[in-house]
């Protein structure tokens, strides 16, 4: 198979495009021919070699990659004969070889895809998605929310912009450039406003008029978050998932005493309850998009394209969940 491997932690240049031996499916597992893998920021940390949220990897070389979706096309032993051509979608937790043709994970972890999700889709849902749906678990939405979402055109900002429209409350989205502006808008966000212009917090009091905001989904932190928590009224909530306005690995975010709460790591997962919190925000996640209500914005990559795609990210120009396809 081909893979992209990463042979010395540093900038995206280190992701190559090479062959690699294909992987075998041990006991309990399968192996998929991956027709879609997630690209994620911790991605970018862990080629980095630093210690952020998640660890790094202990060694090298590695095939980076974390979330795939495609066709079960080999099965280990103790695999029910049912799996067998299956379009499927997985989170392979910390374990890497996401970023290659095939991709070897648990039984335990597959989901079949809804027929009406494309892979591309179903990987955005599977990281992405259940990442929202953990996030939305901190604000109770409806037709007198006042929502603001900094970063609104990225994966889970355009998430969480169509959950809170479906849920009928007044949307406010935030993005860099008249592209993603205009993708916000499209969106269905009530208001969609440029961050890069100076002015933007004008324009939100404008449209505000004698309304504050009841919720700010913060994944950007930095002058943003300061500008948006600005708008929050009497028992108006900050929920903090990020920090991306000030480095992934900074640990700051920008929190107010009383408004602000963090709601990432262990805090979403214990709100999810259950034996299996993390299955059971990805199920969520997949029933929402197969019921309509949320459709994953994705920007395209060839596999061959790891380095670029890293690089887009990091620079801010791509659209909603960047996926590689082989």
């Amino acid at each position: 198979m081909h893979a992209i491997r990463l042979h010395a932690f540093g900038p995206a240049e280190n992701l190559t495009y090479e062959k690699a031996e294909d992987p075998e499916p041990g006991p309990g597992q399968v192996r998929i021919a991956v027709a879609a893998a997630g690209v994620h920021l911790l991605d970018a940390a862990l080629r980095e070699g630093t210690q952020g949220p998640a660890p790094a990897p202990t060694s090298l070389p590695t095939i980076p990659g974390r979330e795939v979706s495609g066709t079960v096309e080999s099965l280990g032993e103790g695999v029910a004969g049912l799996w067998l051509g299956k379009r499927v979608v997985a989170h392979l937790g910390f374990a890497p070889g996401g970023y290659a043709e095939l991709a070897v994970t648990d039984v335990d972890r597959l989901h079949e895809i809804p027929g009406n999700l494309d892979f591309a889709q179903a990987v955005a849902m599977i990281g992405t998605g259940r990442t929202a749906m953990g996030i939305l678990q901190f604000a109770e939405l409806g037709h007198y929310s006042v929502v603001v979402v900094p970063a609104a055109a990225g994966g889970i900002g355009t998430l969480l912009v169509q959950y809170a429209r479906h849920a009928g409350a007044t949307v406010i989205g935030l993005a860099g450039g008249p592209e993603k502006v205009a993708r916000v808008r499209e969106n269905g966000a009530d208001l969609a406003v440029d961050y890069k212009d100076p002015g933007w917090p004008e324009k939100v009091r404008a449209h505000l008029g004698d309304r504050a905001a009841t919720v700010v989904f913060d994944g950007v932190g930095g002058d943003i978050a300061r500008a948006a928590v600005g708008f929050l009224g009497p028992g108006g909530r900050h929920v903090v998932f990020g920090w991306s306005a000030e480095g992934i690995q900074s640990g700051e975010p920008f929190l107010v005493e009383g408004v602000s709460e963090q709601v990432l790591g262990p805090v979403m997962l214990r709100k999810a309850g259950g034996p299996n919190p993390v299955r059971t925000l990805e199920l969520r996640a997949l029933a929402e998009a197969a019921a309509g209500r949320l459709t994953p914005a994705v920007t395209r990559f060839p596999l061959a394209e790891a380095a670029a795609a890293h690089r887009a990210l990091e620079n801010r120009n791509t659209i909603g969940k960047v996926v590689l396809e082989p």
